[in-house]
C-alpha cells in the first residue's frame, strides 16, 4: 500500500484539464495533501486554452487513454489480450454488443494499466463515459470502482435509466453532491441506489479567505457556462428593469457557451450595453479578484427544457467562502447552501422582477450584506471545507469500506 495505507487510486475522467470543473481540481488536490496517490486517465484531450494555475500543483501522473483513428485491428488484438489476460472478459464481450468499439478498446487499455501500475481502486467522475470505461475496467481488473453523479449526468432528458441503474448497483459506492441528488436517485432508483452517499463538493478555506463585504463597487457577477440552466437571460433581464429604475450598477457575466451570441443580443435589445458585459472564459485568480470586488454575485438558475439542472454550483460555495453575498433560486441542492435571509437570498425561478428587487437589497444595504455573507462563511466551515469532505471520499476508496453505509456528510 502506498503512504499511509491509502489505497493507489486511479481518476477516471472525460476530458481533463478542463476550465469549468474547478471542483474536480480541488479534490485531487486535497487528496494528494492527505497523501493519497493518484493517477489520472483522460478519455478525451482537452480543447481549452486557458488553465487554472493549481494545474501546476498537481502531482498525479496524466495518461490520455487513445480515443482516435482507432483500428478495427487495434480492438482486435485489445480483445484477444483481453481474453487471454483477464478473467472477466468473456463477460465484456456480452456487453460489448451493445457498447461502441471505441469505449471497449479504452476500457481495455484502462484495466491493463490499472493492473500494471497497481491501481487499488478508480474513481470517475459523471456518471456517463468517464463511468462507463471506468466500470468496465474494473471489472477486467477486478477492483472497485466509484463515482460522483453531478447533474446533466442523472437528470438530463437523454440519461439511459438503464444504463445508470446498472452503474448505481456495481458500483462499490457512488456520490451525490447534495441531499437533492441523493434522494432523487433514491426515489427514482430504489434499491439500486443503496449504495449512493451524500458528500458535498468543497472548496480549499484557506484559498478562499473571508473578507466584510463593505465599500464594494456596485458590481453584480455571474460566473458560469453560458447555457439555459444557468438562467443568465432572466439576469439580463433584471438588469434592463434595474437600468430603467436608475440604479448605479455594472454586470459582468463570466463563462462561455452555446448561448453567447444570443445573450450579447438581448443585451443589445435592451440597451445594455454599457451595464452589461460577457466577459467570456477568465483564468481563475481573476474570477476570485472579482468576486472579491463585487457587491453580489447571482447565480439565477433554472431548470431546463431539457430536465438539466444545477445541483451545487462552485461558484456559490466560493463566495460563500470569500464574503461575497450570493442570490440564487430553489434549483437543485442550492437551498442546502443557500438559506433564503440567512446564508443568501432565494428568489423563483425565471423571475427577473423578484431578481431584480433582490439584487436592489443587497446594493443598498450593506449592513444585511455582512450579516448575510458572515452566516454563508460560518456554514462553508461546516459542510464545505474540501479538506473535510474528501477525507470522507477516501473511506470509499480503502479497501473493505462499507459498500452501503449511509453517512451524513460533492460537481457540471
Amino acid at each position: 500500500m502506498p503512504l499511509n495505507n491509502l489505497p493507489r487510486v486511479g481518476y477516471v475522467l472525460k476530458v481533463y484539464p478542463r476550465l469549468c470543473e474547478t471542483f474536480i481540481l480541488g479534490e485531487i488536490l486535497a487528496h494528494e495533501a492527505a497523501g493519497l496517490e493518484i493517477e489520472i486517465f483522460s478519455l478525451r484531450p482537452t480543447s481549452d486554452s486557458r488553465f487554472h494555475e493549481g494545474l501546476s500543483r498537481v502531482r498525479a501522473p496524466v495518461t490520455y487513454v487513445p480515443s482516435q483513428s482507432i483500428k478495427s485491428q487495434d480492438l482486435w488484438e485489445a480483445l484477444c489480450r483481453a481474453r487471454f489476460n483477464f478473467d472477466d472478459a468473456d463477460a465484456l464481450m456480452d456487453e460489448a454488443a451493445c457498447t461502441s468499439g471505441e469505449t471497449v478498446y479504452q476500457a481495455i487499455l484502462l484495466a491493463e494499466a490499472i493492473r500494471a501500475r497497481g491501481i487499488n481502486h478508480v474513481h470517475a467522475h459523471f456518471g456517463t463515459l468517464a463511468t462507463t470505461v471506468a466500470r468496465l475496467a474494473s471489472r477486467l481488473a477486478g477492483i472497485p470502482y466509484s463515482f460522483t453523479a453531478h447533474a446533466k449526468d442523472i437528470f438530463h432528458e437523454s440519461v439511459d435509466q438503464d444504463d445508470l441503474r446498472r452503474k448505481l448497483c456495481d458500483a462499490h459506492a457512488v456520490v451525490a453532491v447534495s441531499e437533492y441528488n441523493l434522494s432523487y436517485l433514491r426515489s427514482v432508483f430504489g434499491e439500486s441506489g443503496s449504495s449512493v452517499r451524500r458528500i458535498y463538493n468543497g472548496v480549499d478555506l484557506q484559498e478562499f479567505p473571508w473578507s466584510k463585504p463593505v465599500n464594494r463597487s456596485p458590481l453584480v457577477l455571474g460566473v458560469g457556462r453560458l447555457v439555459e440552466k444557468k438562467g443568465f437571460s432572466d439576469l439580463i433581464d433584471a438588469c434592463a428593469i434595474l437600468a430603467r429604475q436608475r440604479w448605479d450598477f455594472t454586470c459582468q457575466i463570466i463563462g462561455e457557451g452555446l448561448l453567447r451570441d444570443a445573450l450579447q443580443e438581448q443585451i443589445e435589445r435592451l440597451d445594455l450595453g454599457d451595464r452589461v458585459h460577457l466577459s467570456g472564459p477568465q483564468p481563475r485568480h481573476e474570477v476570485k479578484n472579482l468576486m472579491q470586488r463585487a457587491a453580489v454575485i447571482v447565480a439565477p438558475c433554472v431548470l431546463g427544457s431539457d430536465g438539466n439542472r444545477d445541483s451545487l454550483p462552485t461558484v456559490i460555495l466560493e463566495a460563500m467562502a470569500l464574503g461575497t453575498p450570493c442570490i440564487s433560486t430553489d434549483v437543485g441542492g442550492i437551498p442546502e447552501m443557500i438559506r433564503d435571509r440567512d446564508t443568501g437570498l432565494i428568489v423563483p425561478q425565471r423571475d427577473p422582477q423578484m431578481l431584480a428587487e433582490a439584487i436592489q437589497q443587497l446594493l443598498a444595504n450593506e449592513p444585511l450584506r455582512v450579516e448575510l455573507a458572515t452566516s454563508a462563511r460560518h456554514l462553508a466551515e461546516l459542510e464545505f471545507d474540501i479538506h473535510q469532505n474528501t477525507r470522507t471520499m477516501r473511506e470509499i476508496f480503502q479497501p473493505g469500506g462499507a459498500r452501503a453505509t449511509q453517512v451524513a456528510v460533492e460537481v457540471a
